[in-house]
């Protein structure tokens, strides 16, 4: 059980985050791997050695079926020996690997140890003597030079992985059994004669332990969520497109990871296609690489657009004189003859979905918009002009906590009349007052919603640490380390953090 979950804890250990959205309502179309996992050397070691420690505590007691020899001796009789109560109450692991390779992953722990105790109890019956000789008492055991070596397998079933036990196997090299109680100095030599027996069960307990723990871990990854919340309306796609890419020092995933809506009971219909390039990290220390690419952010800008978030009345700005015709009297002479002093709001929609563009070192942000005048009028909404905007910013991304998060600057904009009731606009005039619009009021409000961001889907109790984000080749690669502070790894109930 303990190796076992080491393996397991690396698939569950970062479950994917975003990918491409279609349309809500769209024809089905192929899904494509836009999200790329990589779970470096120095990854596999950390959820080894954290993994190891707390499944052995998990693991143990493991109880052992009871031993029972009986030896006849011709003439003399016979004796009877029993020993019950055999439990493995302490695990030592003193060295170990995690080898991928091409058909699988190899884990090995080598001159592990074990301690036993136990009953034994010894009955000697003979037709020379008129009464029985028995006795009894306790036993403790150490079992050293214990080797154990299993291959897992992972495949694609549908959207989520299958662990497979390829091999299995444990082997004792020497033990060492203390007896304690009764006349327990007569009868140690034949106690001795039991080491293979011990060594034996010991083998066979342990693997049984560890296949049973691949089958339960195995059901764990069934139970997974296909899709992860993002917030009440939009969710992301967590199924596996491919089998994990196995190299000699890392385990790759390919996610597919859509944006779309939250769905009661989501299509599991899966086409797989389009693998992504190897994550790439500069620092090849760091433990995990998690590779997004543009589509995902494309994605998101395209399910809220679709859902009519994207757009808002603005009726309280800095310069609240801006909201009232009067301040306009000098930019649209006309709107301030029509209506004098009368309150206005601005209408703010988006007129298609905000495109992300990534290039080496740089994130670039298009975002098309039309702002339409209301002057509040004797209890009246009254449009009275439309104008359109092409607004062009660049962005940074971070990371706080599990989250990815974001920030938009303005780069520059560019204006065009749609409509108006009160005559010819004079943009050269209004483009002062709108890029001070923009950025005391567009730009202050996008970034207060990127800086909630999005989960890198973690399981509970893990926390990326010291990261660094690579923007390059329409991708944004997060490379970080991973802390560990929570009294729990693996439950039918996981929880992702945010």
């Amino acid at each position: 059980m303990a190796i076992a979950i080491l393996l397991i804890a690396t698939s569950l250990l970062f479950i994917p985050s975003s990918s491409v959205l279609t349309h809500l309502q769209s024809q089905p179309q192929e899904p494509q791997a836009y999200t790329s996992i990589l779970i470096s050397e120095q990854g596999l070691d950390f959820v080894k050695n954290l993994l190891i420690t707390k499944a052995i505590s998990s693991a143990i007691p493991l109880r052992i079926p009871r031993i029972h020899k009986s030896i006849k001796f011709p003439f003399l009789g016979s004796v009877d020996v029993e020993l019950s109560n055999i439990t493995i109450y302490e695990i030592g692991v003193s060295s170990s690997l995690v080898k991928p390779g091409e058909t699988g992953v190899s884990i090995i722990a080598s001159g592990t140890t074990c301690n036993l105790s136990m009953d034994w109890e010894y009955d000697y019956f003979s037709w020379v003597f008129p009464f029985d000789v028995s006795d009894k008492g306790k036993a403790t055991v150490q079992v050293g030079g214990m080797d154990i070596e299993l291959t897992l397998g992972m495949e694609n079933n549908q959207g989520t992985l299958n662990l497979n036990l390829m091999e299995c196997s444990c082997s004792v090299k020497n033990i060492s059994i203390k007896l304690v109680g009764g006349a327990s100095w007569l009868y140690q030599g034949m106690i001795n004669a039991f080491q293979e027996q011990i060594g034996s069960a010991v083998e066979n307990a342990i693997t049984k332990s560890l296949k049973e723990g691949i089958c339960k871990l195995d059901s764990v990854l069934q139970s997974l969520p296909r899709e992860i919340p993002v917030d009440d309306y939009a969710s992301l796609n967590a199924t596996f497109l491919n089998n994990p890419s196995l190299s000699n020092s890392s385990i790759g995933f390919d996610i597919n990871g859509l944006f779309r809506a939250r769905e009661k009971d989501p299509s599991h219909k899966l086409f797989y296609k389009n693998s992504l390039s190897s994550v790439i990290c500069s620092d090849n220390l760091k433990m995990l690489g998690i590779s997004l690419d543009e589509e995902v952010f494309n994605s998101a800008s395209t399910l809220y657009y679709d859902a009519e978030f994207m757009h808002w009345i603005v009726d309280k700005i800095p310069d609240q004189s801006l909201l009232n015709t009067a301040g306009w009297r000098f930019i649209i002479p006309q709107l301030y003859k029509k209506y004098p002093n009368d309150d206005m709001n601005l209408n703010i929609t988006l007129s298609s979905p905000p495109i992300i563009k990534i290039s080496d070192h740089n994130i670039d942000a298009t975002i098309y918009a039309d702002l339409t005048i209301d002057v509040l009028h004797e209890s009246r909404v009254i449009p009275v002009a439309c104008i359109s905007l092409v607004i062009r910013g660049s962005g940074s991304v971070s990371i706080s906590g599990n989250n990815l998060t974001g920030n938009v600057k303005l780069n520059d904009f560019t204006m065009s009349q749609n409509w108006s009731e009160i005559g010819n606009l004079h943009l050269y005039l209004i483009q002062p007052v709108m890029r001070t619009l923009i950025q005391t009021v567009f730009m202050p409000f996008a970034n207060t919603h990127l800086s909630n961001g999005f989960p890198l889907p973690v399981i509970h109790g893990f926390t990326l640490e010291d990261g660094e984000i690579i923007c390059r080749e329409s991708k944004i690669t997060v490379c970080s380390d991973v802390s560990y502070s929570d009294t729990f790894v693996l439950n039918r109930s996981l929880i992702y953090s945010k």
